[in-house]
């Protein structure tokens, strides 16, 4: 255990260290209170997402199989679907990165928003696992559910549109996506049988659908024109004396939150402790963990993503925005706490043939390119359509071309990657931006979450449908291989001289009965064309097996 808990201390400085060095390379313009909160934040945020990780390993992943497994040995829909609502509510309400986005949001009070996100999540839970159940096509089912929710968001609340989308993207954090992807493999493992590799993902990604669904149709209720920042946390201290202080405080809050949200989880885990399984009891180690995490999130990274983005955006050279958002997507996906998670299991299920090399690099990609788009939007305040139905479009166009499980695969991914750096550093840097150029808050800034959720969909489809050639490629050279073989006959010469291959010796009889004279004559002007000497009739004469007889 003491060496796995170095490599994931060794994996999360790996993570977060590009993120601190482009910080730094502009702290030129921050305080130096700033700087000294955002560095503290970084530390806690290492040893928070290092040992979680840690935690969630030999807590959640195991929780999630055992209830699926158990769900699904009853035979019985109606408790299928009324545990996976449950699941669905009580975890997505326990999400982190979910508490992260609505202290954000102006426009709407947060226990509204979570109980609707978490609603969402708790149906299309059900319909992952029905799914599962009932063998439904994954790609039509996102063709049918995306179609409904850009007719949603169309007809009844179009303003809401980034908020929804966002709000879908933040779903799938530190403490779902661990549960559900486990919790898929146990019940496609005992239903789907060989096809379990493919079932087992795709339910984060329609877990991510509910939500958005959920929030336009709340969103006929509520005013968008409501702006302004809802979190406000200081940037800027007087002196460093006080970061001790803000820190210490931050990390009560944060430890009685993670407890509130985490306490209908930690009953089920109890009840099912008791009652059927035996797991380590590393659910005090993960609730101090996300605690020490959120505090470096919330006091660190929050107001510092904000104070930096507003100090860029009023360069008079502040086009340097773009490539710089283009590097912090790059690297920021890799301090994902849920990418590790679903790395991992894709590696793990797949059995090595999709590494977690390939899969951080898809993602990065993706990342960078949709951080990039996000900040051409913010700053000439392009509306949002014009980016996510192209984007889904192409995305679900690579569906009809993508083998099943790369679809699966990369919808999850979309969904991993808008997490909770992308809400606690992403989305504060964007929100900075649009308050120094003037811009309206809910319909600029957010939707950069919704970004990030869309394009990876593109790039890991794209991964597959190269695999998938390259697969074909390979196969198509074996049959070649096997009718050569079929055909040749390797003499060997026991005297130690060249092997040639020769005809099938019936294919060879029947032309010598057909044509008596015109193969011996052939064979000469053969090997004469390679460059090569006609075999004499006196080497012929000299096989082992006459000698023998001679002698």
């Amino acid at each position: 255990m003491r060496d796995t808990l170095i490599d994931s201390l060794k994996e999360s400085t790996q993570s977060i260290l590009p993120i601190c060095a482009i910080v730094l390379a502009f702290s030129f313009v921050l305080p130096l209170t700033t700087v000294a909160l955002f560095l503290t934040g970084a530390v806690l945020l290492v040893i928070g997402l290092s040992i979680f990780t840690l935690g969630s390993d030999m807590a959640m992943i195991p929780m999630g199989e055992a209830i699926g497994s158990e769900l699904t040995r009853s035979k019985k829909i109606g408790w299928i679907a009324g545990g996976g609502l449950l699941i669905g509510v009580v975890v997505t309400i326990a999400e982190p990165d979910l508490q992260v986005l609505t202290k954000q949001v102006p426009a709407v009070p947060d226990d509204v928003l979570v109980g609707a996100v978490a609603l969402g999540a708790g149906f299309f839970l059900v319909l992952a696992l029905l799914r599962i159940v009932f063998q439904i096509n994954l790609a039509h089912l996102f063709i049918a559910s995306y179609a409904l929710v850009f007719l949603v968001a169309g007809i009844f609340s179009p303003d809401f549109l980034a908020v929804a989308f966002d709000s879908g993207g933040v779903t799938t954090g530190p403490i779902t996506v661990p549960f559900i992807l486990a919790l898929g493999m146990g019940v496609s493992t005992v239903l789907s049988g060989k096809n379990s590799e493919e079932d087992s993902f795709g339910l984060c990604a329609l877990c991510s659908i509910g939500p958005i669904l959920a929030v336009l149709i709340m969103g006929i209720f509520y005013d968008s024109s409501s702006s302004g920042f809802a979190f406000e946390s200081p940037a800027e201290l007087d002196s460093l004396s006080q970061i001790p202080l803000l820190y210490a405080v931050q990390f009560v809050a944060s430890l009685t939150e993670v407890v509130e949200v985490l306490l209908p989880i930690m009953t089920i885990f109890i009840l099912l402790q008791i009652l059927r399984l035996r797991l380590s009891r590393t659910r005090l180690i993960t609730i101090l963990c996300l605690s020490i995490f959120l505090t470096g999130v919330n006091v660190g990274f929050m107001p510092v993503g904000r104070f930096l983005g507003g100090h860029i955006a009023k360069f008079s050279h502040n086009w340097v925005l773009i490539p710089l958002s283009a590097v912090l997507g790059f690297f920021i996906v890799a301090a994902e706490p849920a990418v590790h998670v679903l790395n991992k299991q894709v590696e793990d299920i797949t059995s090595g043939a999709i590494s977690q090399r390939v899969m951080q690099i898809g993602l990065s990609v993706g990342v960078s390119l949709a951080v990039c788009l996000s900040m051409i939007r913010i700053m000439y305040q392009i509306d949002i359509w014009y980016f996510l139905l192209p984007g889904y479009a192409i995305a679900l166009l690579q569906t009809r071309f993508t083998p099943k499980v790369f679809t699966a695969i990369a919808f999850d991914s979309g969904g991993v990657a808008a997490g909770t750096m992308a809400a606690a550093f992403l989305l504060p840097f964007g929100v900075g931006v649009c308050e120094a150029l003037g811009g309206n808050i809910m319909t600029d800034a957010f939707g950069m979450i919704a970004m990030i959720a869309t394009l990876p969909l593109i790039t890991i489809q794209g991964i597959g449908i190269l695999f998938q050639y390259k697969s074909r490629q390979a196969a198509a050279l074996e049959p070649q291989v096997t009718d050569a073989s079929d055909t040749l006959i390797i003499d060997i010469d026991l005297d130690g001289g060249e092997t040639n291959p020769q005809p099938d010796e019936a294919a060879a009889d029947s032309s010598e009965e057909a044509i008596p004279d015109t193969q011996e004559s052939a064979l000469p002007e053969q090997n004469e064309a390679a460059g090569e000497q006609p075999e004499p009739e006196a080497e012929k004469e000299h096989d082992p097996l006459p000698e023998e007889d001679t002698v």
